[in-house]
């Protein structure tokens, strides 16, 4: 096999992966069955992780949907219910879970094996190099699969393309920061501004939020790596970034996707970062495939006369599946806290205290029980060298990036 025909190979394996997975999935999670009358469409995203040794790469989550929760309704959500359930942040946050799980079978089970996750050495534990008590194993390399553009920058050409009035929106004014940042615009806002900080929704009729758009957060996903708040007390994030971001062709705009992820667009002023904790710049490559997802909006077939959105999101990893409505379980109400997500910030902390508390680690529990909710235990030393990170990326790459606030709750023992 050539050498280009190989990396054809390799690229061609994680959508078959995601979508394979995907399929085998049961109705629940997924669209109405089209109709005559309409067929549904949702997003896709799935996070791969190929071994050097193995034949077959692993899919480690998934993630469907495409809304976030309007600003006015974060301050009720208690944790509970997701802000944003774009198929991306999904894919990421079930992913998370996914480590939170392994993590705690590690810690509880000390002679246990993971093929993804392993304890570090104590001459790795450093200041600088992070003093997290896990890894992922140095031969896990990570992929995304998404049937769709990512939304934001690395979309607004596709956008342009689709409109039968290509007028852009004028700016409105949702937030008081809106006028000294233009860069807060919604998704189909000011066409000409590209390479800048845009929010969910897109549509203008749609609810506001600040939830800021998957090509802002896969930007900055770039520096973070793949981890959320609470797995970067526990896993180091050295080997937790993305190497390849695949989207069908139809969906890949290179132009867009350099400018939007590249070191020589937009992030070109932290292309060369490098921060204490094991934190760098490691830019993913964004490569095309032939692979259509069945519910992608380019799927719909003639017989169908409408194309529809589908309101039913899937949190999907090797531990959980789950349908979620409007960010908390299907079939539960809003805001009821039995309808809480596996993948929600509350339950996703909790179960960060439940590996905390099997390490028995003295440090990080002192640091809890001082600490009256997640966001003032946020605020301690331990989560510095994250917190740099963001500040760096946001006031020098992505400027115009506005916290999505108001969501405190309390810290719940394990």
């Amino acid at each position: 096999m050539s050498v280009i025909h190989a990396m054809e190979y390799e690229v061609e394996r994680i959508p078959t992966t995601v979508l394979r997975t995907y399929d085998s999935l049961s109705a629940k999670y997924k669209p109405l069955r089209a109709t005559g009358d309409f067929f549904q469409w949702v997003p896709l995203s799935g996070i791969v992780a190929v071994k050097k040794d193995d034949q077959e790469p692993r899919c480690l989550s998934l993630g469907t949907g495409m809304k976030c929760l309007p600003v006015n309704q974060v301050a009720k959500a208690q944790g509970s219910i997701l802000h944003d359930w774009h198929a991306e942040v999904v894919a990421i946050r079930a992913f998370n879970h996914f480590l939170l799980h392994e993590c705690l079978e590690l810690a509880t089970y000390p002679t246990k094996l993971s093929s993804i996750i392993r304890r570090r050495d104590i001459d790795e534990i450093s200041e600088s190099d992070g003093l997290q008590p896990f890894s992922i194993h140095d031969d896990v390399h990570l992929h995304m699969y998404s049937s769709e553009a990512p939304c934001g920058d690395a979309s607004m050409e596709l956008l342009m393309e689709a409109q039968v009035d290509a007028t852009p929106w004028p700016i409105d004014q949702l937030h008081p920061a809106t006028e000294k940042l233009p860069g807060l615009l919604r998704g189909r806002e000011s066409f000409a501004e590209l390479g800048i900080v845009r929010r969910k929704p897109a549509r203008a009729d749609s609810p506001q939020t600040l939830s800021k758009s998957c090509s802002d957060k896969l930007a900055l996903k770039q520096c973070t790596s793949l981890l959320s708040s609470c797995t970067s007390l526990l896993v180091n994030p050295a080997n937790v970034y993305l190497e390849t971001l695949i989207l069908p062709k139809s969906q890949l705009v290179q132009n867009a996707c350099e400018r939007s992820f590249g070191p020589a667009g937009r992030m070109k002023p932290v292309a060369n970062h490098q921060w204490t904790g094991g934190y760098a710049f490691r830019p993913f490559k964004v490569q095309g495939t032939d692979h259509e997802f069945a519910y992608s909006r380019r799927s719909k077939p003639p017989s169908s006369r409408e194309l529809r959105t589908s309101n039913v999101a899937a949190a999907i990893s090797p531990h959980i599946q789950e349908a979620l409505i409007l960010g908390r379980l299907q079939g539960r109400q809003n805001f009821d806290p039995k309808g809480a997500s596996a993948v929600c910030s509350k339950r996703m902390w909790k179960m960060t205290l439940q590996v905390l508390a099997a390490l028995g680690t003295p440090r990080l529990l002192k640091s809890i029980s001082e600490s009256s909710s997640v966001k003032e235990w946020k605020q301690s030393s331990l989560f510095a060298d994250r917190k740099r990170v963001k500040a760096d990326v946001t006031a020098e790459a992505l400027s115009g990036w506005i916290r999505n606030d108001g969501d405190v709750f309390e810290i719940e023992p394990g």
